[in-house]
C-alpha cells in the first residue's frame, strides 16, 4: 500500500459527496460532464482490478468508494439533467 496512492485517492473522492450534495439540493446539473464521470467509473473500475488480480490490500475500498460516488453523481446528472419539451427538436 503506497501513501501516495491513498492520498490521491482520498483528494479525488473529497469533492464527490459535495458535488453530489449539491446536486441533490439544486436539481441543477449544468456544467457537469457525463462523458467525464463515466471515464473516471471506468478508471476506478481498472483499479479495482489492478487490485484484485496484482496487489491486493486496503486501498481497494478506497476505489470501491469512489467509483460508488463518481457513478451517484452520474446517476443523478441523467435524473436531473433538463429534458426538450415534447414536440420541440432539441438544438443540434
Amino acid at each position: 500500500m503506497s501513501i501516495f496512492e491513498v492520498g490521491m485517492l482520498v483528494c479525488f473522492g473529497v469533492s464527490w459527496p459535495i458535488s453530489i450534495a449539491k446536486a441533490i439540493r439544486t436539481r441543477i446539473v449544468a456544467g457537469k460532464s457525463p462523458l467525464f464521470m463515466a471515464v473516471l467509473c471506468c478508471g476506478y473500475a481498472f483499479g479495482i482490478l489492478h487490485k484484485l488480480f496484482y496487489s491486493l490490500d486496503g486501498v481497494i475500498v478506497l476505489y470501491a468508494l469512489n467509483l460508488v460516488l463518481v457513478a451517484t453523481d452520474l446517476a443523478l446528472y441523467f435524473k436531473y439533467v433538463p429534458r426538450p419539451a415534447e414536440g420541440i427538436q432539441a438544438p443540434r
